[in-house]
């Protein structure tokens, strides 16, 4: 039985004129946990918006096409918290809603503090963790038919995680999400939605299998490469049949030019030997028109550090002693220890709330003061280092020399920026792509210490790969906090867990499921 249908939606951007969606047919029945994929700014958030609020698109989206919801209750957990909700209570939020009766039953394995429910604490001040689990909470109480849900695992620290794991595979209902979480995609998802922009992003496709991610990424990789293969060696025999194919002709018509009148009898064999020359060559054009097409593809991102960044192992970055870490008053942790050296990539892990982006921006604020180093910064927050209406070229050639803007140029379009998309307004990008604008920065302006928190919340499934291993091979150090357990496994030397009384030593490699991630 299908609940949700989605038929013919073309999404049009108004003012670009660049189609997002053409033409795309989808249905959801009960047990379905669709994960829709793509490159930043392919229109995952806008289908998730076309389908649930599609009022909300009305200022700068064309949506055409059918999407059957009547009588059903859509649950649409939007990617940031809007604007409207920041000042609002935490029990204004919840007022009218049956939190307590409607909740799943497994919902207070999640960890949360229930006394949030009763607080006049603004929404706006929780956490960035505790802002997703309140809304997800709230949507769940209104028992809804139908999941949306655009970066649910935002801010939400490992344990959250896996609680979302669970409950999205004992969902009964359909859910249909986004995320940039490849560890929840492979464990969760089992239809793939890819959207997809090639020929130089002008032509949108996409495409859906019923399977799990990662054998969609394995039969879609190997699919491509024998379609290559096969398309490949097509134009090449093709290629070997017309040059023998033209000696044939040029040597026929140079006979037929020299025969003599006196000779009509050869003059006919010539005759019909060109004809059948000619048949020959009509022949293989048509078989031509037969032949497979090479991939066209979304080519993966290009993004890598210079080997000339790094630090020498034995130089001390952090030598940093906290006895208490608080926040507004309250106190987070205490007795906090942490030495780096140059080269180290450290995570650091804990529960929401904890207070690890408040350290991690007190080891900038000392680090951005040292001479001997080149601190780079990129936080949760990414509106604290972008200007909405600045665009990425002013961003990154701020100078405006011919060799800074060709720089910038060259590194937008490594990472898939089309030349529209550098020159518009930073405010009108995607978050994946304001996530990559800042990592551009930080390899363009050769910083040899990053503090990155939460590097990867916005990055697709298909660019956190690429990532990753650049990451992985820089020679700087990096000092993160992050909940992707990807990165942790795959780029960083050393974890530490912040606790309410200092940093505790984890093993890298207890996250994650191990092996390479693949690149579509």
């Amino acid at each position: 039985m299908s609940i949700l249908e989605i038929q013919k939606l073309t999404l049009t951007v108004r003012e670009s004129g660049r189609t997002l969606l053409r033409d795309f047919s989808l249905t959801l029945s009960p047990g379905d946990r669709a994960a829709v994929i793509g490159e930043e700014g392919n229109g995952k958030s806008t289908l998730l918006r076309a389908i649930a609020a599609p009022e909300t698109l009305e200022s700068y989206c064309d949506v055409q096409g059918v999407v059957r919801r009547a009588g059903v209750r859509i649950g649409f957990l939007e990617q940031e918290l809007p604007g409207t909700l920041r000042s609002q209570s935490v029990a204004a939020f919840f007022e009218g809603t049956a939190i307590y009766q409607n909740l799943p039953p497994r919902i207070w394995e999640l960890d949360f503090d229930p006394a949030l429910f009763e607080s006049e604490q603004p929404m706006g001040s929780l956490s960035g963790g505790e802002k997703v689990k309140m809304r997800l909470l709230r949507l769940l109480a209104t028992q809804p038919d139908v999941l949306l849900l655009d970066e649910p695992t935002n801010d939400l620290d490992i344990e959250a995680l896996e609680w979302l794991e669970a409950f999205l595979n004992a969902a009964e209902v359909p859910v249909l999400y986004v995320s940039h979480d490849e560890t929840l995609i492979e464990r969760t998802a089992n239809l793939i939605v890819h959207l997809e922009q090639v020929q130089k992003k002008t032509v949108p496709r996409y495409t859906v299998e019923r399977t799990r991610y990662a054998d969609y990424v394995s039969r879609r990789l190997a699919g491509l490469e024998k379609q290559e293969q096969v398309a490949r060696k097509q134009r090449a025999d093709y290629h070997r049949k017309m040059e023998r194919y033209q000696q044939i002709y040029n040597r026929v018509e140079h006979e037929q030019n020299v025969i003599s009148r006196q000779d009509p009898g050869g003059g006919r064999l010539l005759k019909k030997k060109m004809k059948a020359v000619q048949a020959m060559g009509r022949r293989f054009e048509r078989e031509k028109e037969d032949f497979l097409d090479i991939p066209d593809t979304e080519d993966a991102i290009d993004f890598f550090f210079p080997e000339s960044v790094r630090l020498p192992r034995g130089k001390r970055v952090v030598e940093a002693y906290l006895p208490r870490l608080e926040a507004g008053g309250r106190l987070l942790a205490q007795d906090i220890r942490l030495n780096v050296c140059g080269g180290e990539h450290v995570a650091i892990i804990g529960k929401n709330g904890r207070g690890k982006t408040t350290l991690l921006r007190q080891l900038w604020e000392q680090l951005q003061e040292r001479q001997d180093l080149l601190a780079g910064w990129m936080p949760q927050n990414y509106e604290e280092e972008l200007e909405p209406g600045q665009t990425p070229i002013g961003l990154l050639a701020p100078s405006g020399k011919k060799e800074d803007v060709t720089r910038a140029f060259t590194g937008l379009g490594s990472l898939k920026f089309t030349r529209e998309e550098m020159r518009q307004p930073i405010g009108t990008l995607s978050g994946g792509q304001k996530a990559k604008l800042l990592l551009l920065r930080l390899l363009l302006t050769g910083r040899n210490v990053l503090l990155l928190d939460e590097p990867t919340r916005n990055l697709s499934p298909l660019s956190n790969p690429v990532i990753r291993r650049s990451l992985a091979a820089y020679g700087g150090t990096i000092l993160s906090v992050t909940h992707d357990r990807k990165f942790i496994r795959e780029v960083c030397t050393t974890v530490y867990e912040l606790t309410e009384n200092g940093l505790i030593p984890r093993d890298p490699r207890s996250f994650g499921d191990g092996g390479d991630s693949p690149v579509l």
